[in-house]
């Protein structure tokens, strides 16, 4: 009779797991994706063996070396940075300091922010990476609190529809705006959609609290169309890249993105480059270099554009940097890099990454404690499964989370608490301003059952189903017509609101004005500029800077469940 071996018996054949480690494992965390480094294929956030070392030279007033590289070697990018985005006159001096003696001129708060810029305008690609490279997350955090260009923060939210629902667009972008978001973004599932959208994502801003500006994100050209016509109000999802592969896989260089930024400076529209960690190795042109090192590079390349701002912050591919060890950080690096070189930072925390609400909110907290321009360029004013920019790190399920977390720290992140009547007031009026808009340009009819829906509707789900054929023609007549934003006003005003139809002039007015082409602008619900220029940040330690404090403060106290001290029994909310 045979004998089973004891190699071969069912007691060695599956080890006993711990219940701890089981219930470790069914952890959310688990179901994330981490990968070991990979420096050779640019699998590494910012400490790269290839990386170049730090160097610059110049003859005559033009830079001909270059992080070790001669001008005879240059790429496109290379030559693009060391033309237009170094200082020449500066960059000898500053590349003199050590990386250490940088970054303790970043963290001191001693150190003005404008003696920062005078030798952060010097610095080339790697020396601009070395500097990072020295200083941990709490100290990047200190220095983005200087560097960030606007005193006041604020933030951006996504208002989109699975269904590409324009009532359902506008009553949210309404909610949102109310809610404190100064820029709204919408984008497409269906692009012919794209002119009833940009249409219901302008109005509703606008119904929600005057001064948000909108951008609907598309191809260039669309894009760029509904701008000129006074359709959106900015734009900034023209993509730069860190390599000369990716720039021409997408039939671009750094020369024509400046030509597209000038079309959209002629005809005042506020624009922003959008770049990120981690875009040219999930493209497979990373060339070996790490993630941080190629977005400096397309840091700098919207710096000598010309361009006022960049959206940051890894974007659309931080699931790359969130994999592997100190990606995080290497985000927050490129959202201070961008402060550095002064750039207005739409610092990401957009695009959902993980599973772990720990995890989301651990990436989301170096950009909200120190504040930047935008603290999300997405935060999703919509529940996830109607946001079109394939999800956001945030969304409207956050909204109390978010009010909670400003109080409790008493920082600004540029929400408060709504109470639900005015929330229901305002989505339904946005739905019938719309109404009047869509009857004033004979589009399809927005009926009262719609309007009942998107009042109360948490989402697409909620809303009944539009004929789909009938808007699309509409949305094309709109281009044909040549329909143009006083064309929307003139619909307010015929429809019966004409203060959001004034709103909405003032916005136009702002293109004539130019004020919106400053670093960091935004519109106050005063429809006044609010910039780099007029409320430029002035940290410089203890007791200065921005703090929320009077009425901010005491709105920001103001929470749905907050009850009186005196009563318990009654809710202040």
């Amino acid at each position: 009779m045979s004998t089973m071996s004891a190699a071969n018996s069912p007691a060695q054949s599956a080890p006993r797991q711990s219940e701890r480690t089981r219930v470790l494992e069914n952890r959310p965390v688990n179901l994330d994706g981490f990968v070991e480094e990979w420096p050779e294929v640019g699998m590494v956030a910012m400490d790269s063996p290839y990386d170049p070392r730090p160097s610059v030279r110049v003859e005559n007033g033009v830079i001909v070396e270059m992080d070790g590289k001669q001008r005879a070697d240059f790429d496109f990018l290379d030559q693009f940075i060391a033309d237009h985005a170094i200082d020449v006159e500066a960059t000898e001096r500053a590349m003199a300091l050590s990386p250490v003696e940088i970054a303790h001129l970043l963290v001191d708060p001693k150190v003005s922010r404008g003696e920062v810029l005078a030798v952060s305008c010097g610095l080339t690609p790697a020396a601009l990476l070395e500097v990072v490279k020295t200083m941990n997350v709490v100290e990047m955090m200190m220095a983005l609190q200087k560097m960030r260009a606007r005193r006041t923060p604020a933030n951006q939210a996504h208002s989109t529809s699975a269904r590409d629902n324009p009532i359902q667009v506008a009553a949210d972008a309404a909610e949102a705006a109310l809610r404190g978001f100064r820029e709204l973004e919408t984008t497409l599932g269906v692009v012919r959609y794209a002119p009833l959208v940009a249409i219901a994502l302008q109005v509703g801003a606008q119904a929600g609290k005057p001064g948000a500006l909108t951008q609907c994100a598309l191809e260039e050209a669309t894009e760029l169309e509904l701008g000129m016509r006074g359709i959106t109000a900015y734009a900034e999802t023209i993509s730069v890249y860190g390599t000369e592969p990716v720039f021409c896989d997408g039939d671009d260089t750094p020369w024509s993105k400046t030509f597209l930024a000038s079309a959209y400076a002629s005809r005042g529209i506020k624009m922003r480059f959008t770049s990120g960690t981690g875009s040219e190795v999930q493209m497979g042109y990373a060339e070996g270099k790490s993630m941080l090192y190629l977005e400096i590079r397309c840091i700098l390349v919207t710096k000598g554009a010309g361009v006022q701002g960049l959206q940051n912050g890894s974007i659309s591919c931080i699931g790359v940097p969130g994999a592997v060890p100190a990606g995080i950080r290497a985000v927050l690096a490129e959202n201070l890099i961008a402060s550095t070189v002064d750039l207005e930072c739409a610092s990401g925390n957009d695009q959902s990454f993980s599973h772990s609400d720990m995890r989301r909110t651990a990436r989301l907290l170096p950009q909200l404690l120190p504040g930047t321009d935008f603290v999300c360029s997405g935060y999703s004013a919509v529940p996830n499964y109607d946001n079109m920019f394939a999800g956001s790190n945030l969304d409207s399920e956050d909204y109390d989370d978010w009010n909670v977390i400003q109080r409790d720290l008493q920082v600004d992140g540029g929400l408060r608490h709504v109470p639900e009547a005015e929330l229901l007031a305002v989505r339904n009026r946005a739905a019938r301003a719309l109404r009047g808009v869509f009857a004033y340009l004979d589009l399809p009819p927005i009926t009262e059952k719609e309007i009942e829906a998107v009042t109360y509707a948490h989402g697409s789900n909620d809303l009944p189903l539009r004929d789909v054929l009938e808007d699309l023609k509409a949305a094309q007549s709109v281009m044909d017509r040549g329909v143009t934003g006083l064309d929307i006003v003139k619909g307010l005003e015929a429809g019966g609101f004409p203060d959001i139809a004034e709103a909405l002039l003032g916005v136009l007015k702002q293109r004539i004005s130019g004020d919106l082409l400053h670093t960091s602008a935004i519109l106050t619900p005063e429809l006044t500029t609010l910039s780099a220029i007029n409320d430029a940040n002035d940290y410089a330690g203890p007791g200065s800077g921005y703090r929320p404090s009077g009425e901010r403060w005491e709105e920001m106290k103001r929470l749905r469940h907050v009850v009186s001290a005196r009563n318990p029994e009654q809710e202040l909310g």
